[in-house]
């Protein structure tokens, strides 16, 4: 029964931890954000995060999100800098055309720093992606 489920590669979604200047607080802060590069938009997305290492495991956040249009993108959360030390775990699911997808976005310990910024598609920020 559970071989009759087919869920679908996720393409053209991706999740970016960009690093960014709060004018509040007038300091450089790391936002994570899931990117929506498709040209339809995915409703009901599920986003599940935490970090672990072989000793540490931090507390699981979970977001929700009702609607992500195509060609846009949101914001998931502020991540402090500590974290960067452990693996970070995004699963996100989400509907596309009534068909359910699901992927496990990671970024590796110590992926996330300032020498590994890249452009971020349909952003006009610099970060780490991961496809």
């Amino acid at each position: 029964m559970k071989k009759d489920i087919e869920i679908p590669k996720v393409k053209d979604v991706y999740i970016a931890i960009v690093n960014e200047y709060n004018t509040i607080y007038k300091t450089q802060d790391w936002n994570a954000y899931i990117i929506n590069n498709k040209p339809v938009d995915l409703d009901l997305i599920l986003i599940v995060t935490s970090g672990y290492s072989e000793k540490k495991i931090t507390s699981t956040f979970r977001k929700k999100l009702d609607k992500l249009p195509a060609k846009s993108y949101a914001k998931i959360e502020l991540m402090q800098e500590d974290l960067f030390a452990l693996n970070n775990q995004f699963k996100v699911t989400f509907f596309e055309n009534n068909q359910l997808f699901d992927k496990t976005f990671l970024f590796r310990k110590n992926t996330i720093n300032l020498k590994a910024l890249q452009d971020i598609p349909l952003m006009e920020s610099r970060g780490v992606l991961v496809k």
